[in-house]
């Protein structure tokens, strides 16, 4: 009998179980779609503006990021991915990617046949349920991502965005008193909240020096959680993380 443990969609299955309740049938449905896994080294394109596909990508390991690039050859990063977040959902029912995804660390994906997919959603409620939960969830943090850059000041900004990596970590069980690699170069961090590099540089010095944030090798550290996620201006509920066992003052 195969080990469920180490099936390697079970981080898709644990994404949906944030938003839906599934039964150990839909569990296993999930866990037996057909797929294939592919490794990707950092900096590396998993999707590329205009592709066409017949799969649907789920990120299993590592992380990676979406964006655009305008004409001017200028970087907007549009979200960060994390394991278990399906890379091309919208291309289950759009044809072309309107984005690129690229990794920010190395990263394994699995490969899912969209019409597999597709079936499943057709034939189990909560697997359907589920991937509309999960369009939804990234509209929401859309539209935080737009406020944070168009009306949150410097600051704000880049500890809005330290406060919103270390939640969803936390779901993976990292708590944000715990050190967590933050993957991101301070130009990436830049490109995802509208600051030039000089500029984050500069900011995130101010938040280490007023004792809100303390990077060393092993990672990145909040010593003062709630406080930070005042200055943050921080309020979970866009995510739409299930209270299991959730520090206090995740949501507020």
């Amino acid at each position: 009998m195969p080990n469920k443990s180490k099936n390697p969609l079970k981080p898709m299955v644990n994404k949906f179980a944030i938003h839906v309740s599934l039964s150990d049938l839909d569990r296993a449905a999930v866990q037996g779609l057909p797929h294939s896994v592919r490794y990707f080294e950092s900096g590396s394109y998993i999707a590329r503006d205009g592709d066409l596909t017949d799969h649907c990508t789920v990120l299993l390991s590592g992380f990676a990021f979406r964006h655009k690039i305008t004409g001017q050859g200028l970087r907007q990063i549009l979200s960060i991915l994390i394991p278990g977040d399906i890379i091309n959902l919208q291309q289950l029912y759009l044809d072309a990617a309107d984005h690129n995804v690229q990794t920010l660390t190395p990263c394994k994906i699995a490969t899912i046949p969209q019409v597999a997919l597709r079936t499943m959603a057709s034939d189990r409620t909560a697997i359907a349920d589920a991937l509309i939960a999960s369009t939804m969830v990234d509209a929401s943090i859309y539209r935080e991502w737009m406020v944070n850059i168009g009306r949150r000041d410097a600051r704000t900004r880049l500890a809005h965005l330290l406060c919103e990596f270390a939640a969803r970590l936390d779901v993976q069980g990292i708590a944000p008193g715990q050190p967590y690699e933050l993957p991101m170069t301070q130009e990436q961090l830049g490109d995802a909240i509208g600051l030039t590099t000089v500029h984050v540089n500069r900011t995130l010095r101010g938040l280490i020096k007023d004792g809100l944030v303390f990077q060393n090798k092993r990672g990145i550290t909040f010593p003062e959680w709630e406080i930070f996620m005042v200055e943050a201006d921080f309020n979970s509920r866009y995510l739409h993380l299930r209270e299991r066992g959730t520090p206090p003052g995740y949501s507020f």
